[in-house]
């Protein structure tokens, strides 16, 4: 007990290193370049307080839960028993990480329809458009995106391709597409990626990323364990502009059939 103590200790003061100078800029602009008192002080500081616990007990809990699961997970559905090949051979057949991929689906599709800031985004964008955007429809094409993203990640770990040739294939899907999407969706696709690195996405997937590239035969951690936040990112930008593309299509075809 006095070990995990002295650890969150550590984190806590960590934690407020990192928080201070936030809270600096923000007082400083507000007393010296707004020149009016800070509203609400009291509730400031403790609105601060909470944040500063909260930050130390989510990071003390990716340590103790949610990075060894993801960790873990790789270990278990990468050992030669589970995949049923030679432990001796070298020759990465990746055929048999079948089930790494669909876990890797199923882990993003999962942690991005939980995120707190899609949800956000999601009900602003319902709202804002008069309920022409969908939430429920809009998280599901960007968990979607994210799924189909964090398994073609999980293949270049596990062949060993490059990072670059699916990040500049990506952006020039996205690209195209761009040019043939309603404008009232291309920001917010745009958005879509980068709401869903938060704080239940990354963590689980950078574990899963370090933890298959430990376990694969020739890969290297640092060079190929991280990237998956990058398909994480991307793909939801050509989920969601494929989702508008396909409701336009089909607004347009309803229309045109009737008489």
């Amino acid at each position: 007990m006095m070990d995990w103590m002295n650890q969150f200790a550590l984190v806590l003061l960590a934690t407020c290193r990192d928080i201070l100078p936030i809270a600096a800029i923000i007082i400083g602009f507000q007393v010296l370049v707004i020149r009016k008192p800070v509203a609400h002080p009291k509730k400031m500081l403790i609105g601060f307080i909470y944040v500063l616990l909260g930050i130390a007990f989510f990071l003390e809990g990716l340590e103790m839960a949610l990075f060894p699961l993801g960790t873990l997970m790789a270990n278990q559905l990468t050992t030669p028993e589970f995949l049923g090949i030679d432990p001796a051979e070298q020759n990465v057949v990746w055929q048999a990480y079948y089930w790494v991929y669909i876990f890797a689906a199923s882990i993003g599709f999962a942690t991005t329809l939980a995120e707190p800031s899609l949800l956000a985004v999601a009900m602003k964008a319902e709202q804002i458009s008069g309920g022409t955007i969908r939430a429920w429809g809009l998280r599901i094409a960007v968990s979607i995106g994210v799924a189909f993203g964090i398994a073609l990640g999980v293949y270049r770990i596990v062949t060993g391709t490059e990072l670059y040739y699916f990040i500049i294939a990506g952006y020039i899907i996205v690209i195209v597409q761009t040019l043939f999407s309603p404008k009232l969706i291309i920001g917010l696709a745009y958005d879509s990626g980068g709401v869903t690195t938060s704080t239940v996405t990354v963590p689980l997937v950078t574990a899963l990323g370090l933890g298959l590239a430990s376990t694969v035969p020739g890969r290297n951690p640092l060079l190929d364990g991280f990237g998956l936040i990058a398909f994480a990112s991307l793909c939801p930008i050509i989920a969601v502009l494929g989702y508008a593309q396909i409701a336009q299509w089909l607004n347009k075809r309803s229309l045109s059939s009737k008489p």
